[in-house]
């Protein structure tokens, strides 16, 4: 794809903002201190956080994700996501509050503010390693391999080139004024990431092959896929689609961004609301923009798929030099953007660097956080000072990225190691439901938990085909692994001592899980989740024919 001038001085002019934003922000920060550099000092606004939350959700395979699943399954295919909304509910009406009041400074320092001694010690150190380093560093090597891949095939530049750029102003952005900078500029690149799919869609209804909105949404190809519920009848896609997301997935598997009770970037972002009415509105407001607004020019534009490129070898048409069989309806996305006018496709291009410096920035962030709080302060120096403890976080964020680069062009051979490592939460997800509230919970049970679970999947994954089992879904895997991991930590609860009493009575008194709030907050999860789902749906009416 060629680009001009034009295309040239838009992508500059996004450079340019995009470092122009954290560095005032590290200018105004200068001297303020770890707290400021981890937490802005608690000084976040609702919107804000909010904001900045879906930016760090968006990644480069955002768009693709949501193209191969409308082509494959229509759009009730998305319930694979959609009920992870029920997650971001309970986080906003009932943890939001608790996570704030907790004091922590990471989800990951939680864990000695719940528990206490060795096991609890233990317990944050690994979390911190394993989340922290070696599973960011497989979101960012995945999120940046998608990218090569998005530049190599439609614009021509080396995947060196990709991977040096997204290096440096990851790292700038994200390192150079701490999460504040961080927050700032993601409010940028959102709006940046919206206006590049709102021209791809654009330009993919008034394409000839598709004949302006009306036709769109009148085709039997579109109005088929435009269900927002599976049919019953086809039982597998059913159960597989929608019962196992909506009965047992959003609460009882863990998922980065849609943890159950909040975790990752999200507390991260929490922890730097002014107030705790502040967490509770940002994350509402992420929830909102992100199930009922942020998908659907990405929807629309797959739905103009279906008639651009209606089969797989239309799209191999679209990419004549890209070997036939790594094209897949994922690759329908990266074909549309080759029809955008040459102006608009620099903004586009800019667009799809936000969306990827986003995520990159909220990895580092995130894993420069636990490096720096949960494991060297925790466990190298103590006593170690703010600089010392910015500067740690600096040197993680340089390290972190300079290994995912590496790693990045090596996944294409270790997709089945990242297919393992999302299934290794399940069955832990409730457990960080039930600890504010449960005080038998005890530091032994997130420890077989997370055991048990890894060991599960290992075996259902790569083991179990070995022994000549019967062929898995995906779902029934699912349901195992949960099986096997909720019957191990409910016999460690039970079979280990509970916490010290002092210990529960200081949890209480810090984060005032009353039972009357709590039981208001699950209220207003329910209704919160009916009314985000209708709101949804209404959207989705205003284009259904």
């Amino acid at each position: 794809m060629n680009l001009n001038y034009a295309d040239y001085l838009v992508m500059a002019a996004f450079f340019a903002v995009l470092l122009l934003i954290p560095a005032i922000s590290a200018w105004k920060s200068k001297g303020k201190g770890a707290k400021e550099y981890f937490k802005s000092a608690g000084t976040m606004p609702w919107w804000l956080i909010g904001v900045s939350m879906v930016a760090a959700t968006t990644s480069t395979n955002s768009a693709n994700l949501f193209t191969e699943i409308i082509r494959r399954d229509g759009l009730s295919g998305n319930w694979v996501w959609w009920a992870f909304l029920l997650t971001g509910m309970l986080t906003v009406f009932v943890y939001s509050k608790l996570w704030v009041r907790s004091g922590a400074t990471t989800d990951i320092s939680f864990y000695e503010i719940r528990y206490s001694g060795k096991p609890a010690a233990f317990l944050r150190g690994f979390r911190a390693l394993y989340l922290g380093v070696i599973y960011n560093l497989v979101v960012m090597a995945t999120v940046l391999l998608g990218a090569v891949k998005i530049g190599v095939v439609l614009f021509g530049v080396p995947a060196s080139t990709i991977l040096i750029v997204t290096a440096v102003v990851s790292v700038i952005y994200s390192s150079l004024s701490g999460i504040r900078g961080t927050i700032y500029t993601d409010f940028f690149i959102f709006a940046v990431v919206m206006t590049g799919a709102f021209a791809v869609m654009h330009y993919s209804i008034i394409h000839p092959a598709v004949g302006g909105w009306s036709n769109l949404m009148h085709n039997p190809e579109v109005t088929s896929r435009l269900s927002f519920i599976p049919d019953i009848n086809n039982k597998d896609a059913f159960i597989a689609v929608f019962l196992i997301p909506v009965a047992v997935q959003w609460w009882n598997v863990w998922y980065s961004g849609s943890e159950p009770g909040g975790g990752g970037y999200i507390v991260q972002r929490m922890l730097t609301a002014k107030s705790p009415n502040h967490a509770v509105g940002g994350t509402l407001f992420f929830n909102v923009l992100n199930y009922a607004l942020r998908p659907w020019p990405w929807y629309i534009a797959a739905f103009a798929s279906l008639l651009i490129f209606p089969n797989l070898d239309a799209i191999r048409e679209a990419f004549p030099h890209v070997d036939p069989a790594l094209v897949g309806d994922d690759m329908a996305y990266p074909a549309l953007i080759k029809i955008v006018p040459n102006g608009w496709i620099g903004l586009v291009a800019a667009s799809l660097m936000g969306a990827l410096f986003s995520t990159i920035a909220a990895q580092l962030s995130m894993g420069a956080n636990y490096v720096t709080n949960d494991i060297w302060k925790r466990f190298v120096k103590k006593d170690a000072d703010d600089k010392e403890l910015i500067l740690v976080a600096r040197v993680t964020s340089i390290l972190l990225i300079i290994i995912g680069c590496v790693m990045a062009p090596l996944l294409e051979s270790a997709k089945a190691g990242f297919n393992l490592m999302v299934q290794i939460g399940a069955g832990t997800g409730i457990i960080f439901l039930l600890r504010w509230f449960w005080m038998r919970i005890n530091a032994w049970t997130e420890i077989v938990a997370m055991g048990v679970s890894f060991l599960a999947a290992v075996f259902f994954e790569l083991v179990w085909p070995r022994m000549g089992g019967a062929p898995l879904l995906f779902w029934e895997k699912l349901l195992w692994t949960i099986g096997v991991t909720t019957v191990a930590w409910l016999a460690a609860t039970l079979l280990t001592r509970p916490e010290k009493p002092e210990v529960i009575a200081n949890f209480k008194a810090l984060v005032r899980a009353d039972g009357r709030d709590v039981g208001m907050g699950l209220l207003k999860t329910f209704v919160a989740s009916i009314a985000i789902f209708a709101f949804m749906w209404a959207v989705g009416a205003l284009i259904t024919p």
